[in-house]
């Protein structure tokens, strides 16, 4: 496990510097994180899903996978919302609620995939990504939206959303057998660098500040409470479930989804904190002490479970 540890450490080791990079962008260059969130959300994410929807080999046989992983999702969302209107009075309880229906599934998630689990599996697990881009810009950009806007204009805001397209087309072009050929493949794939490297940045320049708005210990327990608690209970109730009842599933599939439980929290949520100004110092930072976090909590989840 500690050499596991060790290879984890050197995959992702470049997801610190970008982090480092992007708060050097804003303290020195005077870089704007308002300008980079809405960038990330309106032009580069919708041409990523698209990509990915196209490309990802639909299989009957592990549909479920993906499925039961955007109902935990929705569900940790709007459990944690119904939590945190009990703590908080303003719009942080959104930023809580979206934090908690995701995880750091992608930058984070794939080399761990493919260090805890089989080849199999670990393809499983990059096509179970696609519904973490959903939940992110359907229920979770709706749950916090509700922060700052009313039922309509929300649901007027993810119905401009271009990822939601994005994604329908793919998964319409995906089923018709559409190919759209290698050069297009290319271009969409050089996207994925660009939205892996603008969101990791998007930790550092939201740190931008902290000093000033003081660390609000409250929000760090509530969102680790979600992330390192509610997630790995949620994947072991469906586990327990499976395996007691449905028969259903297999041991892949178990992995697969504890393997999301155990990820830091998603970068996407300071993205989002930025997007819709609440609190995006203490979203990136909370992100980057989870970043931390994990690699104690990884071993010792794996070791117990895997």
């Amino acid at each position: 496990m500690f050499s596991s540890l060790v290879a984890l450490s050197l995959k992702i080791s470049p997801l610190y510097i970008n982090i480092a990079l992007g708060y050097l962008a804003s303290k020195k260059f005077g870089v704007m994180r308002e300008m980079i969130a809405p960038l990330i959300v309106y032009i580069i994410a919708p041409v990523v899903v698209f990509g990915a929807t196209v490309q990802v080999k639909l299989d009957k046989s592990i549909v479920l996978i993906p499925l039961i992983i955007f109902i935990i999702s929705a569900g940790l969302c709007f459990l944690m919302l119904f939590v945190a209107k009990n703590i908080w009075h303003d719009k942080t309880k959104n930023l809580v609620a979206f934090s908690s229906g995701t995880g750091n599934t992608g930058y984070f998630g794939i080399p761990l995939a493919f260090i805890l689990l089989s080849p199999d599996a670990a393809n499983i697990y990059v096509l179970a990504l696609v519904m973490s881009f959903l939940y992110e810009y359907t229920i979770g950009f709706y749950t916090i939206s509700r922060g700052s806007y009313t039922f309509s204009q929300s649901m007027k805001k993810i119905v401009k959303l271009p990822v939601v397209y994005a994604a329908f087309a793919g998964l319409t072009c995906n089923m018709l057998g559409v190919d759209l050929g290698s050069n297009f493949a290319n271009y969409t794939d050089s996207f994925k660098g660009v939205y892996s490297t603008l969101g990791i940045m998007m930790i550092g320049m939201g740190l931008i500040g902290i000093k000033e708005v003081g660390i609000d210990v409250k929000f760090i327990g509530v969102t680790f409470f979600a992330k390192f608690i509610m997630w790995p209970m949620a994947a072991l109730l469906v586990t327990f479930a499976d395996k007691n009842f449905f028969h259903i599933l297999n041991e892949d599939a178990y992995s697969v989804i504890f393997v999301y439980s155990i990820v830091p929290m998603a970068a996407n949520t300071a993205i989002m904190a930025t997007l819709f100004k609440v609190k995006p110092e203490q979203a990136s930072f909370a992100i980057l002490l989870s970043m931390f976090f994990a690699f104690f909590t990884i071993p010792i989840m794996a070791a117990l479970f895997l």
